[in-house]
């Protein structure tokens, strides 16, 4: 079976086709630019790159281009459009509606809009207008939607409720969520296979950083608590947002700036976090080299992320009752040497011998250790792959 992996934003729409007995990647790229102008489409496959320069005034046109890459006499992988045995497409929030992947129907589709937009309002609709894109191109080719969120159900309630009068939890569903699941699943998975034990003889802690970072504990292979919350702004600072913060703090904020509701909501956002410590950039490629020009605002922006990292580790260690491995991904994970120092710094007592040198060594896209042989904690450096588990997902489910 072969599964077409879609994640639509607002004016983009990134897509992988899987061969699930290979779980090769056979063609991938990108729609930039949906309902602007200058919209294109970089498309790769069969060894080969294409860019087509078209108009895609809405999310269809660019689903239709897609399609029309995949079965092109150059690059196409495909013979026809029947050889697509599905689409599973990416849902960033699922709230308390969707426990689990799910089957794409008219009525799964009204309660993903009605009952979630409010959840992730710059991801969900767009999945949405994805969806029914692909709906209307592909109308009898099944449907998966896979959500961010749905590796991060098994919390249970001490885990995942806010101290908000429990009414309220019932009434608006005002808890943590979680984001970035399916990283979190395919590592923990993959740290599993790598040290050769079974998933559920494990306590692992996954740290997936980015431009939007999130941690994990991963106890017996299901989560039992993770760092972002309600929305992605929770947990540790990162590239644009604040992370934790005060909740007095941002009316005080908003009151001294002159900012409204919904601006003090963007100012958390898109305007703090290391970008805002180091008043240089939300990229940590700029803020190393800043570090070596002797920014010493840089210096504190890494310092304060990789510390917020560690309490995070040190608390979910704490929870799951002791502490086998840790890992590192994404991004920031996967590239930043100093970041991953940082946070193992000091965590000696819980069994980890950081390997500085191996730490120091150039990412080659596989799995790395970054402790000594004889820690007792390993640390691991692993690529992540989303887009191989919404795969998955979506053909475990048909």
């Amino acid at each position: 079976m072969k599964i077409l992996v879609v994640n639509a934003g607002s004016s983009s729409l990134k897509y992988q086709l899987i061969d699930m007995e290979t779980e090769k990647v056979l063609a991938k790229g990108g729609c930039e630019r949906i309902g602007l102008d200058g919209s294109l489409l970089k498309a790769k496959g069969n060894g080969s790159e294409k860019i087509y320069e078209k108009p895609m005034p809405n999310h269809k046109i660019a689903i239709e281009l897609v399609l029309g890459a995949l079965l092109d006499s150059e690059i196409g992988v495909i013979k026809s459009m029947d050889e697509i045995g599905a689409v599973g497409h990416r849902v960033v929030a699922s709230g308390e509606y969707f426990k689990k992947t799910t089957l794409v129907t008219p009525e799964v589709l009204k309660t993903l809009e009605e009952n979630t937009f409010e959840l992730a309002p710059l991801h969900n609709p767009a999945a949405a207008t994805g969806v029914r894109a692909c709906m209307e191109v592909m109308p009898h080719t099944p449907m998966a939607l896979v959500f961010d969120t749905s590796f991060h159900a098994t919390m249970p309630e001490k885990a995942y409720l806010y101290g908000v009068d429990y009414d309220d939890y019932k009434k608006y569903g005002v808890r943590k969520y979680g984001a970035h699941g399916t990283s979190h699943k395919f590592v923990s998975a993959e740290a599993a296979k790598y040290l050769g034990k079974k998933p559920e003889d494990l306590k692992i802690v996954t740290c997936h950083l980015g431009n939007g970072s999130s941690i994990s504990a991963v106890d017996g292979g299901k989560c039992i608590d993770t760092s972002m919350g309600f929305t992605p702004l929770a947990g540790v600072l990162m590239g644009t947002r604040s992370g934790d913060i005060d909740a007095s703090a941002v009316e005080f904020l908003a009151r001294k700036k002159g900012l409204s509701h919904a601006e003090a909501v963007n100012y958390l956002n898109k305007k703090c976090g290391v970008a805002g410590i180091s008043g240089v950039s939300s990229d940590f490629r700029d803020l190393e080299a800043g570090v070596e020009r002797g920014n010493e605002r840089c210096a504190l922006a890494l310092d304060m992320f990789s510390y917020q990292t560690k309490k995070f580790v040190g608390a979910y260690a704490a929870v799951m009752g002791g502490l086998d491995c840790i890992v590192f991904t994404a991004g920031v994970g996967e590239n930043t040497p100093a970041v991953r120092a940082g946070v193992c710094e000091g965590l000696e007592f819980l069994g980890v011998e950081f390997d500085a040198e191996s730490n120091a060594l150039k990412n080659n896209g596989s799995i790395r250790e970054i402790s000594t042989k004889n820690s007792k904690v390993k640390v691991l450096i692993i690529p992540t792959n989303e887009e191989l588990v919404i795969a998955r997902e979506t053909a475990e489910l048909l």
